[in-house]
């Protein structure tokens, strides 16, 4: 599965190269490999909290803070 996300402060597209460790809160870093030129760029690891959508929306906060739940507004 194919799934691009982009840098926050380049603007660059980024190919997501493993969709379970993006999705894991556990995981800081994700392996990433950057969509510029005409070149395949080599995989490198990149913190999640430095991506968002290519729509300019942030990550799911459960897929970024393992205690999402116990920090959410709406927790008891």
């Amino acid at each position: 599965m194919l799934m691009l996300l982009q840098e926050k402060k380049t603007g660059k597209l980024v190919e997501v190269m493993d969709f379970q460790s993006l999705i894991n809160p556990m995981e800081n870093e994700i392996a990433i490999q950057v969509q510029a030129g005409e070149e395949e760029q080599d995989p490198e690891s990149k913190p999640k909290n430095n991506l968002i959508f290519p729509s300019g929306e942030d990550l799911p906060r459960c897929w970024l803070d393992v205690d999402y739940k116990d920090n959410s507004p709406f927790s008891a």
